[in-house]
């Protein structure tokens, strides 16, 4: 069971890194779309910025979650 699980993290941790690199990805297609709303064209840098934020927080969750899999992995004890 705990090999099931442990792939199961590293699967995730992996997923998340992918799903950050398509918010950086999709960001322009999605700024344009949403500058044409007149509603939210005066915050569209604070939604770029929320947008990036998003994608940052994202693949460093999935670089920590994989780089903590790894550790374990690899025996050196219990990871907090």
């Amino acid at each position: 069971m705990d090999k099931n699980k442990t792939t199961i993290q590293l699967v995730w941790g992996i997923a998340l890194i992918f799903a950050g690199i398509g918010v950086f990805y999709r960001i322009p297609t999605a700024m344009l779309r949403i500058e044409t709303i007149g509603q939210f064209s005066s915050a569209k840098f604070f939604i770029r910025f929320c947008f990036y934020f998003m994608g940052v927080l994202l693949i460093g969750g999935g670089i920590k979650k994989v780089y903590n899999n790894y550790r374990k992995s690899e025996g050196e004890g219990p990871v907090s």
